[in-house]
């Protein structure tokens, strides 16, 4: 017999059964069919339904497979992955920074838990004459020569999230927490909200949508960039061309998470997905980027101008070296998000297939800026799975002034990995508009979490300078890193990244003849 034929029939007989005894015996019975009855209609309507075919083939059993399929992720991370599975961030990883976070005891036993040996595996040379450096707050100074106000940079600072993406209380504890610790937080680009103003330096990213100095047909509005670029927490501008977690794609904010409040701030319609279009609508070449960039400047009274890129394709990038030199405009900085960058919402081949790896990235802008005469005017920023002090040193080896953490900063806030940020559920209330879940992130709390985290960080960072003999930052070095590329050879990112001649082309002629010929 069919397995649909079997269950409806013996929930027809269940229900006969009980109908019987009901007026055999006594009526209560009859306040069993609140279970079976219901059943039976469920499977009947499922038996004649065409949607779902696991339903109509088994009418009440086939629940058990929605029922585990929802529950999968959480099965997964509380009772089968491994410390060195889950992804995009193992258990070990967001461990360390819950403990940085909570001031809690951070060290290991027993030994490594990785394999030394694993392709992949990397590893610092440390010396046998450690340094003491006395300065945990390490910084950088950001601002060429036609920067009126350089701003003195943390190296480690909080990613591009937007409020509305994130919650209110996320938001407010993220800049309290920046404040504390006198680091910077970037605004992403749904614009300054009143919750960004709780002390913190910001950072404000001006996307293709110009969400907080757009008019109303979504252009830039030069005078309300002027009013809001002014402000004095307002350290430094960022004008976003891509990310990568979604690169060449606008920002999404659902509909679900586009309050009137958040509609105000951004100067949209409320309750409407907001779709930031791929592409800026005040420039469409290199060489207006520069202008627009020095218009920006302009406007913000000499503040540091800087933009965002997930590269792609390498000649474009080197088309805006072209521009920097014709124009002699230079950025103050550039930040560059490696493919493995997060988000809150992105299509999932953009995620998985486009853009280019934050190392190889990060090595490619280096030896490019080098090979311009660039590097001297243009501080670069990286962000992309950033949460430890080993993370920090390897992109700074590779020509890296400073870095962002995003998903680090939600870990030291409580998020756990549910991966529900697109679905405006998130269950510790920090990617969500629901207030009955984000007044459950206390901000007094949480806050000095994130403070902490930050200062654990950059004392873990100096730990590992110390131990290698770096007293600067400066002397972090490509050659003192090393990765299995396999099963026989470990190279160094000096030899990985820029070649074994020991020093990087420095002409922009020769350097794109032999880029193009590898």
């Amino acid at each position: 017999m069919e397995v649909r034929k079997l269950i409806i029939s013996i929930m027809i007989v269940i229900n006969l059964i009980i109908v019987s005894f009901g007026f055999i015996f006594t009526s209560s019975w009859f306040w069993l069919l609140i279970i079976p009855f219901p059943l039976l209609l469920i499977a009947l309507y499922h038996s004649f339904q065409t949607k779902h075919a696991i339903l109509r083939n088994y009418p009440l059993v086939g629940y058990f497979r929605y029922i585990f399929e929802s529950i999968r992720p959480e099965l997964r991370q509380y009772f089968w992955e491994s410390d060195m599975d889950g992804r995009p961030f193992n258990r070990r990883q967001r461990s360390i920074v819950y403990q940085r976070a909570k001031n809690q005891r951070e060290t290991v036993a027993f030994g490594m838990q990785t394999d030394p040996q694993a392709v992949g595996n990397e590893w610092a040379a440390h010396s046998v004459f450690p340094c003491h450096i006395e300065n945990h707050d390490l910084r950088t100074k950001v601002g060429n020569e036609a920067c009126k106000k350089p701003y003195s940079l943390s190296v480690f600072n909080i990613s591009a999230m937007s409020y509305g993406a994130l919650s209110k209380t996320a938001i407010t504890a993220l800049n309290k927490g920046a404040a504390l610790q006198n680091f910077a937080h970037n605004t992403g680009e749904g614009g300054i909200s009143d919750y960004h103003n709780n002390g913190g330096d910001l950072i404000w990213q001006v996307g293709t949508g110009y969400f907080g100095c757009r008019n109303s047909e979504g252009k830039f509005d030069p005078e309300l960039f002027r009013e809001k670029s002014n402000r004095e927490n307002v350290k430094m501008i960022e004008l976003k061309l891509s990310q990568g977690a979604k690169p060449g794609h606008g920002g999404i904010l659902p509909a679900a998470k586009n309050t009137p409040e958040v509609a105000a701030i951004r100067h949209v319609i409320p309750g409407t997905d907001v779709m930031s279009p791929p592409a800026h609508s005040a420039f469409s070449s290199p060489t207006e980027m520069m202008y627009f960039i020095q218009q920006m400047r302009d406007l913000s009274g000499g503040k540091p101008i800087g933009f965002k890129i997930c590269i792609g394709d390498k000649h474009e990038f080197m088309d805006i070296c072209h521009a920097m030199q014709n124009t002699q405009i230079f950025p103050d900085f550039i930040s560059i998000d490696g493919s493995e960058g997060g988000t809150g919402a992105a299509p999932l081949e953009f995620t998985d297939n486009l853009g280019m790896p934050l190392y190889d990235a990060l090595a490619f802008v280096t030896k490019t800026l080098i090979a311009f005469g660039l590097k001297k005017h243009i501080k670069v920023i990286v962000s992309s799975r950033i949460v430890t002090g080993f993370d920090i040193l390897k992109v700074i080896a590779l020509g890296a002034d400073a870095c962002y953490s995003a998903r680090g900063m939600m870990f030291a806030l409580g998020c756990i990995q549910a991966l529900k940020c697109n679905e405006d559920v998130c269950p510790v209330g920090v990617a969500t508009q629901q207030p009955h879940l984000y007044k459950g992130l206390d901000v007094n709390d949480k806050y000095v979490r994130v403070a902490q985290f930050h200062r654990n960080t950059l004392r873990a960072t100096v730990e590992i300078m110390e131990a290698c003999g770096f007293k600067t930052l400066a002397d972090v070095s490509a050659d003192k890193f090393y990765r299995k590329v396999d099963a026989i050879r470990t190279l160094s990112f000096q030899e990985i990244y820029f070649g074994t001649e020991g020093k990087l082309v420095n002409s922009h002629t020769d350097f794109e003849s032999k880029l193009f010929e590898d």
